[in-house]
């Protein structure tokens, strides 16, 4: 009795001749369409969107807290400070072309 082996596969030259021209032109038609890897972003863009998000989720608490009439002064400035490094983080985007990483966050 043979025994099949699971783990071996056909090669190329295994493979009747219109197998090898399909499996050319599966292999030709997948590389037109693999897309290249997007370029990894710059420290400073990386720096710049975790700086807003880490801000914008300080100047929301702050916000609710100045709805609900018992904001200090010490939180006032507070929330200027954390809308300025929204603002200043939202700058090095736009420089950067950015945006759009913030764009649902605003």
């Amino acid at each position: 009795m043979k025994t099949i082996s699971t783990s071996s596969r056909p090669t190329p030259t295994d493979l009747p001749p219109a197998a090898i021209a399909a499996l050319a032109r599966l292999e030709a038609a997948f590389a037109e369409q693999t897309v290249a890897r997007p370029a990894p972003l710059p420290p400073q863009v990386v720096e710049a969107v975790a700086r807003y998000e880490a801000a914008a989720v300080h100047a929301r608490d702050l916000a609710a807290l100045a709805a609900s009439g018992r904001m200090s002064d010490l939180d006032a400035d507070s929330l200027a400070a954390a809308e300025d490094l929204m603002a200043d983080a939202r700058a090095t985007l736009a420089a950067a072309g950015q945006l759009r990483l913030i764009e649902a966050a605003s």
